[in-house]
């Protein structure tokens, strides 16, 4: 009995002892494990690796600030060993952002260096209150990233500084207004500063990011046909120097590609969490455009990537009519499915007949069908407007009536003509200030609308031959070279638009050169009314090295002069359109064979300007 009452009394001090135990673990729980603590330093440099002095630092979330020596080094002593976001900033440095974790630290210290770069540029610019008649809005959040952004004043101004120059997309956000995204080419930068036209807030969104004010400073499709993409169907037809879909403005996703300009999901893992929405585009493009019977049928030529017959890109179209008093975004039909990958492309059609007589933007785009990773390509290669729909398979080009007898192989059609709509700007520029080729020319193309480069604003037609987009005297028209037959009728290729010819807009103004002193370069400059009379306008005034008039309405001149930086080396030529007031005038500016020779007689234009 005593050895039973011993062992009891051994299993009660047992038991007392494991719930005193239980009862310290749960003291200990209520107050918090420690995670301890260690010293985080390191160096600064610049994007040379040179030490930089003066750096500010500081850890997210807590009081603990530093400051970079001579040396470019730091140290936070006493640093929890947690995750932490470390950001430095420095005047004239673009601001970064350095994350570390536990697993950052060795022992109880961590080693953080980081590059800063410099960045003494800034982007400025006006926020307005839609809801309040355009008043100056307070209190705007503007971002570029979490830790580079600004917010409005009293007069609505922002200013985001210690940027390098780049290309930037900024978020506008204030309280339930809808967000607006904007995006900020690195062409904008002048002097290092780029200033964005006023924002407006509070307006009703009619595309995404995008309200009615941002609609009308939208992109115009002043032509028939638009053609994207690097492969030659059809050459010199189509490739990748005389197709400048790139030119568009684009928003969201996208990429030039071979196969054509690629509208893409957005898909990164932010994107991911996005909701599956079938009535506002991912990714779209559009252009204001005036819709005539000459223009009524629009044609996609199209096809995809990333698809499958069970699950295709989906896609649409949609119109805003802008006549209307409170104008919105309305689907063109039922949205599209496409799942083409075997190399063929697709003929869509869509009819615009009901908005005959009107200004309207079309917008052209991509929906996100799932939630998750959900990734699809919508490529266009040719976007065309006609009376007729281009057939499947069809790489020519477009059908209609030709113009007379002496213009019948251009390519350019009555239909075209009437309905090509008169532009808003007067002043080309030829030079691409950003260089390119074949395998690289999207970022030069995309700074060709914000320039007003001749290539984005005027429609090119290269009915034998392609063009020589950078060289960096201006953009090169040519001939072909060697066993081209003399044709001083019919050109090699050319440019067209149409003007409404006034008191202020008489006077064309072609700058140009050639790359011959033996080899004349043979032009022509042709005015086609709306009601098809057909005139090739002499020059009313030349500065060139050598010159003449020359058969059937050219110009043949030798002028080896002119660049970047002697812009006025450049010949000139000045056409009087003054017999035009009054009227919309359709200008062809072409290249010819006008003599036997094996060279490539090129047309460098520096710039076209009408005053």
């Amino acid at each position: 009995m005593k050895f039973n009452q011993l062992c009891m009394r051994v299993i009660t001090l047992l038991l007392v002892a494991s719930h005193i135990l239980s009862l310290t673990a749960c003291d200990d729980d209520d107050d918090g494990v420690s995670v301890g603590v260690g010293s985080v330093a390191g160096i600064v440099t610049d994007g040379n690796s040179n030490p930089l002095s003066g750096v500010a630092i500081n850890i997210e979330g807590t009081e603990l600030t530093a400051t970079t020596d001579a040396n470019g080094a730091y140290t936070f002593s006493a640093v929890s060993k947690e995750k932490h976001l470390l950001t430095y900033k420095k005047q004239s440095y673009q601001t970064i952002s350095v994350t570390i974790t536990p697993k950052s630290f060795v022992g109880n210290s961590a080693t953080v260096n980081a590059s800063m770069e410099y960045a003494a540029a800034s982007i400025t610019g006006i926020v307005l209150d839609a809801k309040n008649e355009n008043a100056p809005l307070k209190g705007v959040e503007v971002s570029i990233s979490e830790t580079q952004k600004s917010e409005t004043d009293a007069e609505g101004r922002f200013t985001i500084q210690n940027l390098p120059i780049d290309d930037y997309t900024l978020t506008f956000k204030y309280g339930e207004y809808d967000n607006i995204v904007k995006v900020v080419a690195s062409s904008l930068f002048v002097n290092g500063v780029a200033t964005i036209d006023d924002i407006i807030m509070g307006g009703r969104q009619i595309l995404p990011h995008l309200i009615l004010d941002d609609i009308l400073e939208g992109d115009h499709w002043y032509y028939n046909e638009y053609r994207g993409g690097r492969n030659a169907e059809s050459y010199p037809h189509w490739d990748w120097s005389v197709d400048f879909l790139a030119t568009f403005s684009i928003y969201g996703a996208w990429e030039e590609q071979n196969e054509g300009t690629t509208l893409q999901i957005n898909n990164s893992d932010a994107d991911r969490n996005n909701p599956a929405d079938l009535d506002n585009f991912d990714s779209f493009t559009f252009g204001i455009k005036h819709i005539t019977a000459d223009n009524q049928i629009m044609t996609i030529q199209c096809r995809t990537h990333s698809t499958s017959a069970d699950d295709p890109t989906i896609w649409g179209v949609q119109v805003i009519d802008l006549s209307e008093d409170d104008p919105s975004a309305v689907k063109l039909g039922d949205n599209r499915s496409l799942d083409l990958t075997d190399g063929s492309y697709s003929s869509e059609v869509f009819d615009l007949s009901a908005y005959v007589g009107k200004d309207i933007a079309i917008a052209i785009g991509t929906y996100r069908a799932k939630t998750g990773d959900y990734f699809k390509q919508f490529v266009l290669r040719r976007i065309a407007f006609n009376n007729v729909a281009v057939e499947n398979g069809n790489w020519g080009w477009l059908q209609g009536t030709p113009i007379n007898e002496e213009l019948e192989g251009w390519a350019l059609t009555q239909e075209m003509v009437r309905s090509t709509m008169p532009q808003n700007i007067y002043a080309f520029t030829g030079i691409s200030n950003v260089d390119g080729n074949r395998d690289g020319y999207v970022d030069a193309y995309k700074t060709w609308g914000e320039t007003n480069h001749v290539a984005a604003r005027w429609s090119f037609v290269p009915l034998h031959k392609d063009t020589n987009p950078f060289t960096g005297e201006g953009f090169v028209i040519k001939t072909r070279g060697g066993g081209t037959p003399v044709n001083t009728t019919e050109p090699e290729a050319y440019f067209y638009s149409k003007f409404s010819i006034d008191d202020a807009h008489s006077k064309l103004v072609l700058r140009c050169r050639n790359f011959s002193s033996t080899n004349s370069t043979f032009f022509k400059l042709t005015a086609i009314t709306n009601n098809m009379q057909v005139k090739h306008i002499a020059p009313t005034n030349v500065v060139a090295n050598t010159w003449e008039n020359a058969a059937d309405g050219c110009i043949s001149f030798m002028h080896e002069d002119g660049n970047k930086g002697n812009p006025d080396g450049y010949a000139s030529f000045t056409f009087d359109l003054s017999e035009y007031k009054g009227q919309d005038v359709t200008l062809c500016l072409g290249v010819y064979k006008g003599t036997e020779n094996n060279d490539e007689n090129q047309l460098s234009i520096y710039s076209i300007t009408l005053n």
